[in-house]
């Protein structure tokens, strides 16, 4: 074995060692029949997190979505040159949720969780508007001017630089700030192979295209908007609501065309979700995992990677873009997500049996739709990767900005970097791309939350303000 062959293997299995801290058995649960269930870290913080913010807010995800719903028609009002308004923020924050995760993600939870993976996902979604307040909010809190791009900028970093240095300290950067924007810029590389992997599979399964020349063409394009200034917005603001309403229009086609199945499918979520012959074969902490896992991926609540975004908006109460947020998490897993899940669960089992990750869904749209279906999901899988890797150049500005100042230099080299890992996932192998991006999105997740419980007073605070100021008129 060579010197670069024994490094190399020392770094990965260093990295499988630290990811399996985050997404492995943490702790194991005993059931009955001998069998365990197992409970990775992240799912230790993230559910009991959604919980306490839920009842800290008392219910927020169901007390106040028509006020979710209410906010998103109002008028885009801003009062600084090159500022984004809360909508906008959302429509960004969306690009990036409703991504990979909704398509490929989800798959992957179901392949590997079963049916009963959904259940799961919603269930970490409802927790998670809650989580998305809280740090939507805080964004908006401790936002600041951005000298380079204009309006603002923010996210975790900054709130937590705010927790950990006082004012008037020596100190320029604080740790965990500096961990948490190096965690985000890891994940967001990570994300970015994932994108060109699958967009290759893709384009290969559909029109037999060779991965080098899709992911050339992917690359060229996002280079286009992406080293521009001030483009990724507007591109955003046309692209999201079309690729999204022709995604759920064409579900809604299918789940019509396919009416007569949907008891026996629901039946199937909710028996594998709480089901004794997946508890006693020991695969119910399978399906609880790979749902949690892919739910926290898919939506990002309680990652920190949403408040980047949230940061940037230009509104007029801090809580009103929290409540946007937490209406993304909605949007991103209770509607797109479920679409995915229901192409899938639609389609007879024993055509899919075997199958992963664009290979699965394609062959599902193929049953549905025929040939039409394959194109469809490519076309509709690189609108949603493009928008996708768009989005996490945004939320990439603010950390790289923490990290070495206000300059264009070290912006344009993160996105090059970037390009450049969207080129190398276009021939990478599927498991490991998919295990960078959740080993920076743990990562993230711990940093965030270390923050998130000491300053959500001032979140829940600012709800309390909105709504007394709301009831007053």
């Amino acid at each position: 074995m060579t010197i670069l062959e024994t490094t190399s293997s020392f770094f990965k299995n260093l990295f499988y060692a630290l990811f399996n801290i985050l997404w492995g058995d943490f702790i194991t649960i005993p059931l009955p029949g001998g069998s365990s269930l197992g409970l990775s870290l992240l799912v230790l913080i993230l559910i009991p997190s959604g919980i306490y913010f839920t009842l800290r807010t008392k219910f927020l995800p169901l007390r106040l979505f028509p006020e979710m719903i209410k906010i998103t028609a109002e008028k885009r009002n801003v009062s600084q040159k090159d500022a984004i308004s809360g909508l906008q923020a959302l429509i960004v924050s969306t690009a990036t949720r409703v991504g990979m995760g909704n398509l490929v993600g989800v798959v992957a939870a179901i392949s590997a969780g079963g049916a009963g993976a959904l259940f799961w996902m919603w269930l970490i979604a409802l927790l998670g508007s809650s989580t998305a307040f809280i740090e939507g909010t805080l964004a908006q809190l401790y936002k600041e001017r951005d000298p380079l791009y204009g309006g603002y900028r923010g996210g975790p970093a900054y709130y937590i630089h705010h927790l950990f240095l006082k004012k008037n300290s020596a100190r320029k950067r604080s740790l965990i700030a500096v961990l948490f924007a190096i965690s985000g810029l890891i994940c967001w590389c990570g994300i970015s192979q994932v994108i060109g992997n699958s967009v290759s599979s893709a384009f290969s399964n559909a029109f037999r295209i060779d991965p080098h020349y899709t992911t050339i063409i992917l690359v060229a394009v996002s280079a286009f908007i992406v080293l521009r200034k001030n483009a990724t917005v507007k591109v955003l603001d046309v692209l999201v609501p079309f690729m999204a309403v022709c995604y759920f229009l064409m579900t809604i086609f299918i789940i019509i065309k396919n009416a007569a199945l949907l008891p026996s499918v629901f039946a199937q979520i909710f028996s594998e979700a709480f089901g004794l012959r997946q508890a006693v074969a020991g695969g119910i902490g399978a399906v609880i995992m790979n749902g949690a896992k892919r739910g926290l991926f898919s939506n990002e609540a309680g990652s920190g990677s949403a408040p980047c975004a949230a940061a940037a908006a230009d509104i007029n109460h801090p809580a009103k873009e929290g409540l946007l947020q937490a209406l993304g998490v909605f949007i991103d897993t209770i509607v797109i997500c479920s679409c995915s899940a229901m192409i899938m669960l639609l389609a007879p089992s024993g055509l899919t049996q075997g199958l992963e990750g664009m290979d699965l869904l394609q062959t599902a749209m193929h049953h549905h739709l025929g040939n039409f279906g394959v194109i469809f999901i490519a076309a509709i899988l690189w609108l949603f990767s493009f928008s996708t890797f768009i989005g996490i150049l945004f939320y990439a500005r603010s950390n790289v900005a923490y990290l070495f100042g206000d300059n264009w230099l070290s912006q344009t080299l993160y996105k090059i970097l970037a390009l450049v890992m969207l080129y190398i996932g276009g021939l990478a192998t599927y498991a490991f791309v998919w295990d960078i991006g959740d080993f920076g999105v743990g990562l993230m997740t711990i940093f965030n939350m270390i923050a998130l419980f000491p300053l959500a007073p001032q979140a829940i605070q600012s709800l309390k303000d909105y709504e007394q100021n709301h009831r007053t008129g």
